[in-house]
């Protein structure tokens, strides 16, 4: 699964992009300046940035130069037609590529696709790293093994990959039908209960105090998230 962040300061776009990209395997994150982007980038294990350019606090092209400092990670820069000059001085810097507003759903798309395949596929990305770890919990994903506090922990196939779609997009609040959609691989309808009950076998395997779980926390009424 590949992590996406979208950054704009308008909310409708922001919203319009998560719609486009909605059913594909991502994890979407939101940042609405270029210093949420950055501080979000520092914190997760981002594979694409979607960047405006004209934002307030920091503008697309600082914060791509700021990226640049320390990391490879694709850049597709959100662009106004009227823009050419930023376009050109972007693409100097380091961007990957541009799309320009308002957006075409499928073009979208595929150059989301065409950077993901390049920076994960063909060598740009870092070599990967199959430990998560959370707190006290820690997921081999190569041995298919998880530990608690040092010790093996046995888990149902459903459950690994409820722990593993939160220990990957770590923070991140994830909503029943989000977690029953990727990992039963099915259309979520009236799955709440299902991803809860799962939640709750997490719980009592991974938490010291299952009644007041440090990791697995519930955000009333919006979902899950791993600490």
């Amino acid at each position: 699964m590949y992590n996406i962040l979208i950054c704009d300061d308008e909310k409708d776009i922001v919203s319009a992009l998560k719609i486009y990209l909605s059913g594909n395997d991502y994890n979407l994150y939101e940042a609405y300046n270029g210093r949420e982007a950055i501080k979000l980038i520092g914190e997760n294990d981002i594979h694409l940035v979607l960047l405006d350019i004209m934002m307030p606090e920091m503008d697309g092209i600082q914060v791509l130069t700021e990226m640049r400092k320390t990391c490879n990670i694709p850049v597709i820069f959100l662009t106004a037609k009227s823009e050419d000059t930023d376009k050109i001085l972007s693409l100097n810097i380091g961007a990957d590529d541009y799309i320009t507003k308002p957006f075409n759903p499928v073009e979208l798309l595929a150059r989301v696709k065409s950077q993901l395949r390049r920076y994960m596929e063909l060598g740009a990305a870092p070599e990967k790293n199959d430990i998560l770890k959370a707190g006290d919990i820690e997921m081999d994903d190569d041995a298919k093994a998880v530990y608690f506090m040092g010790n093996l922990v046995r888990l149902t196939p459903k459950e690994y990959g409820i722990l593993k779609l939160l220990m990957e997009g770590r923070g991140k609040v994830f909503s029943p039908k989000e977690i029953y959609r990727n990992v039963w691989h099915e259309d979520a309808f009236g799955t709440d209960g299902t991803v809860a009950v799962h939640i709750r076998h997490l719980r009592e395997k991974l938490e010291i105090d299952p009644e007041k779980p440090r990791h697995i926390k519930v955000v009333w009424g919006q979902g899950y998230k791993i600490e």
